[in-house]
């Protein structure tokens, strides 16, 4: 943890604009109920200007239209939240394992490894495994054969990458005979995988995570997916195979994803919803719909899509419905 900074250092560091004591000393972040004497917090919605007015924080950090909120020394700023999350890091540098291969870790020989690269107890890393400068992988993360890391990759406790794809091909006695699974996975610079993520090799070509991207724990790509840019993905979403995903895309825990489509940027998609056709449009898209007999599902989900188109003819018919009306007599 950093020693005591004061609002007017940790502006010279960060930019933003004090109101009140530059000299206010900080030696830690807390949130808005439970920050204490000598820690800073924020304000990032007008929802919780009540719990600021009760914090016991020395600082905070919001944006202009609320900088007459308090009385307290603060830092003004365009992104509080994003601003918060920097200003935590000055008191809490992120942490790594110490570079180097820890004695119960197998990397195979053909492996080959940047600089500063650390790998983590029980580790494996297969044949023909590339990892970037600066790249970490926590205990218990496995590596297949020919994957290709970035630098500065963050793989947590038990993800795997490259594990074959579900490739499987019905014989004609309902059996099941496995498509090998030829491609690989290239992961790009800065990604962070969270903890039992899995990352499918591709069947033909490979899965592609591109720069930046970030995964949650326990979340599954299949295989040929393609994850552009900067996307993020919380707790156990899953993308089906041959999916190809846009840059700068967010996706809530449980999202689903289905096979072969395909989803531009700037593309967010709401907790827990399916997405079973291709999304053209960036924007915001929310699904939840309750659990019901399949059948009966099908045919609800299909009058539901309607109900937009449903509400325009009634209101048609209605307003045709009052022209024809004859109108009513004058009283005498």
């Amino acid at each position: 943890m950093a020693g005591a900074l004061t609002l007017g250092e940790i502006v010279s560091r960060l930019g933003g604009r004090v109101a009140g004591d530059p000299g206010t000393p900080i030696r830690q972040v807390g949130s808005l109920e439970n920050a204490a004497d000598g820690a800073i917090t924020f304000l990032s919605s007008p929802r919780h200007r009540d719990k600021l007015a009760a914090t016991r924080a020395s600082a905070v950090i919001l944006a202009k239209d609320a900088e007459a909120s308090t009385s307290l020394p603060r830092i003004v700023c365009a992104s509080p939240y994003l601003y918060f999350a920097r200003v935590s890091q000055l008191f809490n540098p992120l942490t790594s394992q110490a570079p180097g291969i820890h004695p119960s870790a197998t990397v195979s020989a053909s492996a080959r490894l940047g600089k500063d690269v650390s790998i983590g107890a029980g580790c494996v890393v297969g044949d023909g495994v590339t990892i970037g400068a600066g790249s970490c992988l926590y205990p218990r993360v496995v590596v297949y054969g020919g994957c290709t890391l970035g630098e500065r990759v963050i793989l947590h406790a038990g993800a795997v990458i490259g594990a074959d794809g579900f490739g499987l091909a019905q014989d004609d006695a309902g059996g099941w005979v496995k498509i090998p699974q030829i491609g690989t996975v290239r992961i790009g610079d800065d990604v962070e995988v969270g903890a039992n993520t899995t990352i499918d090799r591709g069947a033909l070509d490979d899965t592609v995570i591109e720069q930046g991207v970030k995964l949650d724990n326990q979340i599954q790509i299949g295989h040929n997916c393609r994850i552009g840019a900067h996307t993020a993905m919380a707790g156990c979403a899953a993308v089906a195979g041959s999916t190809h995903i846009g840059r700068h895309c967010t996706f809530g825990g449980a999202a689903m994803i289905l096979g072969h489509l395909t989803i531009v940027d700037h593309v967010n998609v709401s907790a827990c919803t399916v997405i079973s056709r291709s999304i053209r449009k960036p924007g915001t898209y929310t699904g939840i719909y309750p659990f019901d007999d399949n059948a009966s599902w099908a045919k609800n989900t299909a009058q539901v899509r309607h109900l937009a188109q449903l509400a325009e003819r009634v209101r048609a018919l209605e307003k045709h419905g009052r022209a024809r009306a004859p109108a009513k007599e004058k009283k005498k």
